[in-house]
């Protein structure tokens, strides 16, 4: 981008980088000051504005070293600290060899940002030797400013005891730290021991990053002893699948957003996890192979066979000509995010409790292992990640097509099936006194 003065309306004006390409990954985009040579404004596609510098040092190699964010830094100020640090490298010094602070009062705070600006910048690997997925650090970054830090945030890591760490785990299972939603946006804050657990794996994950790239001497969660969290059994049955149907026939009369209604059918009948069916782009659907080609996943890129009925749902989408989605926002160029507004007003009205995006999926799978298909299949069928050569090549096979066709047009056939009140036909085709839910 042409280089200008930085001032305050100038970064303010960047925009985080955008993909060229279907599926090709940005990092970041630099904006260079025209004054002062080497100092620059890095913008993150989350976003985050940060200062930086880039010079080369004594033995000739580029170097990049952040000053802070924007923000939290001004214009100014950063313009004041790059001088002087480029000044000092005109003088043979490389600011990125100092000791940005003494390692033994770097706090758990301190460490929780160093890891969000590593990983953000692409230089933390995490699963499968590939940089930490923006998903992926959201809810890292979740877990830290909502959990992490209100409750251990100000103790040094090299006094941190295991004791400190389970502690924290006993307090956001009790709730310390939940806050109910405030205002129109923003949800609520919730503890519990499944909160408590993952964010423990959170803060050990971390601090082994600190500890492996050298920035703290050693990770005091080695041999933390995490909550036990029962796994979730929610799943919806017939009878359900069936009322959830017969409202959602007559949502639309009543104002629900048509979005989000095709959503929550297109999760149900794919058991797509809730960020793929909703970032869903048509570039990715292949009709004539009846699949969908993921550039990337939570286990990667993936081909993921759909049934037709999902198919049949998915072309029948209305195109917005300025969207690449299948399922575009109302405003702006992203996509659709109110699945689980749509899905909690519709299980309100069909008084079914505890569904969330997650449960559809589970649901999708259970529906599976109901017409006995393999823990394999299934597998597959959802895009979890490959553990052998065999089910690497799974989902190619002629088996897992006639799976997604199988089920999606089971639960198909229960969303628009309408509920007598009186017996249920079980899923291999025998009857059952109706049971009460």
């Amino acid at each position: 981008m042409p280089k200008e003065k930085l001032t305050k309306r100038v970064v303010d004006a960047l925009k985080p980088p955008k993909p060229s390409k279907v599926g090709v990954k940005v990092r970041e985009t630099l904006a260079w000051d025209r004054e002062l040579r080497g100092f620059g404004v890095q913008v993150m596609p989350s976003g985050l504005k940060s200062f930086v510098i880039q010079y080369r040092n004594a033995e000739g190699r580029t170097r990049r070293s952040v000053l802070g964010r924007y923000g939290l830094m001004t214009v100014e100020e950063a313009r004041k600290i790059a001088h002087e640090k480029l000044v000092a490298v005109s003088k043979g010094i490389d600011p990125a060899a100092e000791p940005s602070r003494d390692a033994e009062a770097l706090t758990v705070a301190d460490i929780c940002d160093w890891y969000l600006q590593e990983a953000e910048a692409g230089r933390i690997l995490g699963k499968r030797r590939r940089p930490i997925k923006a998903s992926t650090l959201a809810m890292d970054r979740s877990r830290i400013e909502r959990h992490i830090k209100p409750l251990i945030g100000g103790r040094r890591v090299t006094t941190l005891t295991l004791g400190d760490i389970e502690g924290m785990q006993a307090d956001i299972a009790r709730g310390r730290t939940a806050k109910p939603r405030s205002g129109s946006r923003g949800g609520a804050v919730s503890g519990g021991e499944g909160v408590a657990s993952r964010t423990v794996s959170t803060l050990h994950s971390l601090l082994e990053h600190g500890t492996r790239l050298g920035t703290i001497s050693r990770n005091p969660s080695r041999g933390v002893r995490k909550l036990a969290v029962a796994p979730r059994e929610r799943r919806l049955s017939a009878a359900e699948i069936r009322r959830l149907g017969q409202v959602m026939r007559t949502a639309l009369e009543h104002g629900e957003h048509p979005t989000g209604l095709a959503a929550v059918r297109l999760l149900l009948l794919t058991g797509f996890r809730r960020q793929e069916g909703l970032g869903l782009e048509r570039a990715w659907i292949d009709a004539d192979s009846r699949c969908v080609r993921f550039p990337d996943t939570k286990s990667g890129a993936q081909v993921r066979v759909i049934g037709q009925a999902a198919l049949d749902l998915l072309l029948d989408q209305p195109v917005r000509a300025s969207s690449r989605y299948v399922f575009p926002a109302d405003w702006g160029d992203g996509h659709f995010t109110a699945v689980a507004g749509t899905l909690g007003r519709l299980c309100t009205e069909a008084k079914l409790d505890g569904v969330t995006p997650h449960v559809l999926r589970h649901t999708f799978a259970s529906v599976a292992g109901d017409l006995g298909f393999s823990e394999l299949t299934i597998a597959a069928l959802l895009g979890h990640a490959a553990r052998g050569v065999t089910q690497r090549y799974v989902h190619i096979d002629e088996a897992v097509r006639m799976a997604a066709d199988r089920v999606s047009a089971e639960v198909n056939r229960l969303l628009d099936e309408r509920d007598t009140g009186r017996t249920n036909k079980t899923l291999d085709g025998s009857t059952r006194d109706r049971v009460a839910v």
